[in-house]
């Protein structure tokens, strides 16, 4: 039924994807709500092959879940950045709590380079960003920091409509 193969003695092996787990895994994250019906016809497969299909994907941990992407209309009305962090030696799980704790902080990830996070902000404001950034810089361990704020994308693969 599916090329997909997973080794269980191995648990950080990675899964091998056919052709057609990529293509549903692209519809999935075009538009996870479509139903296993309509995929199953964008995919010339029977609904219940690929209900086996995404319950494996699942399974497997290739699809770790589902959720909710914004539309162009809220993000139209806000303030996006990418503030760039560098901590000193033992602070980052300290930093890496604070961090979490603001709903404001969308996304981080540990990267190489002069910085050791790259934080993903949205803000309803630049008066909101401005105070975010004063906190995040007051944050016990955090060094430096260098922020770029967002004027438009150009190319957005998972946004709605991409």
């Amino acid at each position: 039924m599916t090329a997909m193969t997973f080794e269980p003695s191995n648990p950080t092996a990675r899964p091998t994807l056919d052709a057609t787990d990529r293509q549903l895994l692209s519809l999935l994250q075009a538009n996870a709500r479509e139903g296993t019906a309509q995929l199953a016809r964008k995919l010339g497969l029977a609904r219940t092959t690929v209900v086996a299909r995404i319950a494996r994907l699942e399974r497997s941990g290739v699809v770790a879940g589902y959720g909710v992407r914004l539309g162009a209309r809220l993000d139209a009305t806000t303030v996006r950045a990418w503030c760039s962090i560098s901590v000193l030696p033992k602070a980052a799980p300290a930093v890496l709590r604070a961090l979490e704790a603001m709903v404001e902080v969308e996304e981080v990830s540990a990267v190489s380079g002069p910085f050791d996070y790259l934080v993903f902000l949205r803000c309803t404001s630049h008066e909101q960003l401005d105070t975010l950034l004063d906190k995040v810089g007051q944050l016990d361990g955090v060094h430096q920091t260098q922020t770029s704020i967002v004027l438009s994308r150009k190319i957005d693969r998972r946004s709605v409509g991409a």
